[in-house]
Order: C-alpha cells, then structure tokens, then sequence
C-alpha cells in the first residue's frame, strides 16, 4: 500500500481595498459573517475549489473571483503569489 503525500499548501495573506470595505459595510450583518468565513477559508488555497475561484473576463480579465454563495461573489487580484487583495464584493452586478 502507498503513503498517501501531503501537497502542501501555503496560506494566503488577505489584504482590502477601501472599495471592498464599503460595500462590505454596507451588507446586512448575516451576509457579512458569510462573507468573513468565505474569506477565511479562501486563505487555504485547498477550499479554492469549493470557492469556485475562477479567472474573469473581460474588462475584469486578470482579476479573478469566488462564491460567497448563490447569489454574492467576492473580486480581487493577485500582489504576490500567496498575497491577495480583495476588490469588490456583491451580487453578479460585481462583475460589470
């Protein structure tokens, strides 16, 4: 029988562009704890999956996004590899 071999997996610094702050405030306090654990488990590159973390197209192309759930998604780009910064977060207007 095999050994099962661990990826490893680095943990992703979060960052917040004011923009991202402001509409965050302005979310009702149940989606802006969604939104907090989401993001929380988008710093473990294993969840990016579950995430549906995908690249955007478009006028949004080299920024990528991720589900908070059905309906809100969360934009931001890469500053390094393991760094982030968190752009925009909405409903799917968020991608225009």
């Amino acid at each position: 029988m095999r050994a099962c071999e661990e990826t490893a997996y680095e943990m992703i610094t979060v960052t917040y562009k004011a923009t991202f702050v402001r509409q965050f405030d302005a979310l009702e306090e149940g989606l802006q704890n969604e939104v907090l654990e989401k993001i929380e488990l988008f710093k473990n590159q294993r969840n990016h999956k579950q995430l549906k973390v995908h690249k955007l197209h478009g006028p949004l192309h080299g920024r990528y996004g991720f589900s908070v759930n059905y309906k809100f998604r969360i934009v931001f780009g890469y500053s390094s590899k393991n760094e982030v910064v968190l752009l925009a977060v909405g409903d799917h207007d968020v991608y225009r």
